[in-house]
């Protein structure tokens, strides 16, 4: 079989369902075709959700006022869980084994790990982000504020400022 390969998508200013999309029917492809195909997204707290902040952060505060401790639906609080509820969406998770398979080829990360800054390594490409980056929305929400909002702790990702 042939070398994997690992796509990085940095998630900096990109909408929160475009990525996603892109992100699922890519792993879902690869995936259903049998290839050992990875997606990293780097800085999953700075993707953008569209739409009054008010309303997207109340929306989501209901999505996890719905969690139960033992029993669920389990709804994330950290930005990169987030990120990767959204994709896992996308993909027919619960009804087919590709879909399975293709979200354990999904790795989503806060921040930059140091190994993924600057040059990439070896196996490793930049994700085609040109069809989903455009400029932002009148009005939008970071990831990070949204998991402010719902309590997650802030100084993962913001170094240790609340």
């Amino acid at each position: 079989m042939a070398e994997s390969t690992t796509f990085v998508y940095d998630a900096t200013n990109l909408v929160l369902g475009r990525l996603a999309s892109t992100v699922a029917k890519q792993l879902l492809s690869s995936a259903r075709a049998g290839e050992e195909t990875r997606v990293i997204i780097i800085n999953a707290e700075k993707a953008v959700v569209s739409g009054k902040k008010d309303s997207v952060v109340e929306e989501y505060l209901t999505r996890y006022r719905l969690n139960h401790a033992r029993k669920g639906p389990f709804f994330p609080r950290m930005p990169d869980l987030i990120l990767k509820r959204t994709v896992r969406g996308m993909l027919p998770y619960q009804r087919k084994s590709s879909g399975r398979t293709a979200f354990k080829s999904l790795r989503v990360e806060i921040g930059c790990p140091s190994h993924l800054d600057g040059e990439l390594p070896d196996g490793h490409e930049k994700g085609d982000d040109s069809k989903i980056r455009r400029d932002l929305p009148n009005r939008y929400v970071s990831l990070g504020d949204i998991s402010a909002a719902l309590g997650a702790p802030v100084h993962r990702w913001n170094g240790g400022e609340a």
